[in-house]
């Protein structure tokens, strides 16, 4: 028995993900097998996650994320933004939405330059040792260090990821360095468990930490995939109006032949 899914593919600065339009809610979400399977690089289509848009009577759409291991996460920053750019193509939105998220209601704009993306306040940043740990829409673990010349960002990752804190839910983890006058982030995700090109949650993450210490309320951060804009209003101990601005591309569609090989699939 076999079966086909159709699906769009759509980056954000390198953050790759699968789409699909689950309006009609054939996707069965519990089906974590054949979500990895699909994200797989090599036997399916590729990605570092999976996006569901659903209705919802809450606001124009649903967004349902899953990591790239199958397993339903919390909020993705450049998979926010795909699913607004998606929308659009949908036929779904204009240029503006209100869209419900696994962290609550997000409201977007389509710009020139991409989608530009409100996220949620931050208040709570705690500090661990040099080092920083926040939650925007996902939990991020930020640490500055003074080049990425020669840096492995996996290894490096890894070590904080799976130390005795992290192990069992996990975080991401950030690497940032200012060289010639540029700001430089890396990022190690979990539920994906590599680097990845980009992360939006972790480029918000990261603009915060340089904004305690900097205090500049606009920040362009440099990632593997391009550049990321994140700029907010700081008030008192709060971290409010934060919006993630960046490019967004839909690579290509298409169908892909799902082959029951096993009850998993």
């Amino acid at each position: 028995m076999t079966r086909k899914i159709f699906f769009y593919k759509y980056h954000g600065t390198g953050n790759d993900f699968i789409l699909i339009d689950n309006r009609d809610f054939s996707f069965h979400i519990e089906n974590n097998e054949l979500i990895k399977h699909l994200c797989h690089r090599r036997f399916g289509i590729g990605a570092d996650g999976l996006i569901l848009l659903e209705n919802t009577n809450k606001a124009d759409f649903k967004m349902q994320y899953f990591n790239s291991d199958g397993n339903l996460s919390s909020m993705c920053g450049n998979g926010g933004r795909c699913i607004v750019a998606f929308a659009k193509y949908l036929g779904i939105i204009d240029n503006t939405t209100q869209f419900l998220a696994p962290d609550g209601m997000h409201s977007a704009e389509l710009t020139p330059s991409g989608v530009a993306l409100q996220m949620k306040d931050v208040s709570q940043i705690e500090q661990v040792g040099q080092d920083f740990y926040l939650d925007t829409g996902s939990p991020h673990y930020v640490k500055l260090i003074d080049s990425h010349e020669n840096f492995d960002t996996v290894s490096e990752g890894q070590k904080i990821r799976y130390n005795n804190r992290f192990n069992k839910v996990g975080t991401n983890v950030n690497f940032v360095s200012v060289e010639n006058n540029k700001i430089i982030l890396s990022t190690y995700e979990r539920g994906v468990e590599d680097e990845t090109y980009s992360c939006g949650t972790g480029t918000v993450a990261t603009a915060i930490v340089l904004g305690l210490l900097n205090g500049k309320e606009e920040q362009e951060l440099h990632t593997k995939g391009g550049i990321l804009k994140v700029s907010y209003t700081k008030k008192g101990e709060a971290f409010k109006n934060i919006i993630l601005e960046g490019p967004v591309e839909q690579v290509f569609q298409g169908e892909i032949l799902i082959k029951n090989r096993s009850k998993q699939l």
